[in-house]
């Protein structure tokens, strides 16, 4: 089933800090683990400090976190990702965390806004960006649909 999130994040192991009350890792620990994700980001799709300079970003503009299944002191975390939409303005992506068992125990989605700096406004990618993003989510499409319901959406990109 991992082979349904192409991009492999770095394990991470459970260690007595991340660790809240209840004696299970802490949801703070759990979204910092997701925030590999950027890694990706950064370098596949041309979000980086030379594209900063040109006047662009992009700004998170929704999460959604869910859990299955808890992670406890000493596990083992996979954390693996998804660019699952993109349309001129937005993209769209997945994360789950899998335990050693290859369970899917935690759910990460974010979509993200295209940002003309200079604005600060939501504006389109520049047409060699988005075409990159195309390349990728047909790729990772190739990889096959997540096994759970997806909450969030964007719209399609108008062909």
């Amino acid at each position: 089933m991992k082979e349904i999130f192409p991009y492999e994040g770095r394990s991470v192991t459970v260690t007595q800090d991340m660790c809240d009350f209840n004696g299970h890792m802490n949801v703070n620990h759990i979204k910092a683990v997701f925030e590999q994700g950027w890694e990706f980001g950064s370098k596949e799709f041309g979000f980086d400090d030379d594209y900063f300079k040109e006047g662009f970003s992009s700004f998170t503009l929704e999460d959604n976190y869910r859990f299955a299944k808890e992670f406890l002191l000493d596990q083992v975390i996979y954390p693996r990702f998804k660019l699952f939409n993109v349309n001129e303005k937005l993209f769209h992506m997945i994360g789950v965390l899998f335990d050693s068992e290859e369970n899917i125990c935690a759910m990460y989605e974010t979509i993200e806004g295209h940002i003309d700096m200079n604005l600060r406004k939501i504006a389109p990618m520049k047409s060699s960006m988005l075409e990159n993003m195309l390349d990728i989510k047909k790729s990772h499409d190739a990889c096959g649909e997540p096994p759970y319901d997806i909450r969030l959406k964007i719209r399609e990109l108008k062909k």
